[in-house]
């Protein structure tokens, strides 16, 4: 006879869906085809380069095999580039009161030094984030109405939280964002990327 509490844990675990191992393993391989075909290498010169064989190199990009972590880290770095691990943020949409829609996500990020002050073109118009004032409009603008790519690739959470009691926003954007900029002042809650 199982326990009530050990049937809740195994009720749930029968409930929560397995990984898609399938799509993760043709993930997976869509990067080692993009690297290989990036550093203009065949698959015979890429396994070569990163001692694995043409074959195995093969079943990998097809999906039909997951290397190891060492593995995979060792073929992107024959090809030229590096296994990195990046922060995973949810957005929320939102549409104001004004009928456009903007996100919110759910963690800010701290950017690398060179792109979270340098130049970003949004709708039209460039702005140079290593100046306080233009980087101010352009947070301005990019959190009315930019993407989520957009904002993970140019707001840094350090510079907004700095700049957001200047900002000029409409009411709902300043209360749609509200919750994340002041657990991030209180907490100083970042991701690097």
């Amino acid at each position: 006879m199982i326990s009530s509490s050990a049937e809740g844990v195994l009720r749930r675990a029968v409930l929560k869906p397995a990984p898609d191992v399938a799509f993760w393993a043709r993930r997976g391989g869509l990067l080692f085809k993009q690297a290989r075909h990036a550093a203009s290498m065949n698959q015979q010169a890429l396994a070569s380069v990163s001692g694995t064989s043409r074959t195995t190199l093969s079943a990998y990009e097809h999906g039909r095999k997951s290397p190891t972590l060492e593995t995979a880290g060792r073929i992107l770095d024959a090809a030229g580039f590096r296994l990195v691990l990046e922060p995973k943020v949810e957005f929320t949409r939102h549409v104001g009161d004004d009928g456009v829609a903007f996100h919110v996500p759910d963690v800010l990020v701290r950017l690398p030094v060179g792109q979270a002050l340098g130049i970003v073109a949004f709708r039209g118009r460039r702005y140079r984030l290593a100046d306080r004032g233009e980087r101010g409009r352009a947070y301005a603008a990019l959190l009315c109405a930019g993407a989520p790519r957009e904002l993970l690739d140019h707001v840094d959470g350090a510079f907004l939280a700095e700049l957001w009691p200047e900002l000029e926003l409409p009411s709902w954007v300043r209360a749609a964002w509200r919750p994340l900029i002041e657990q991030v002042r209180r907490a100083g809650d970042f991701r690097d990327v």
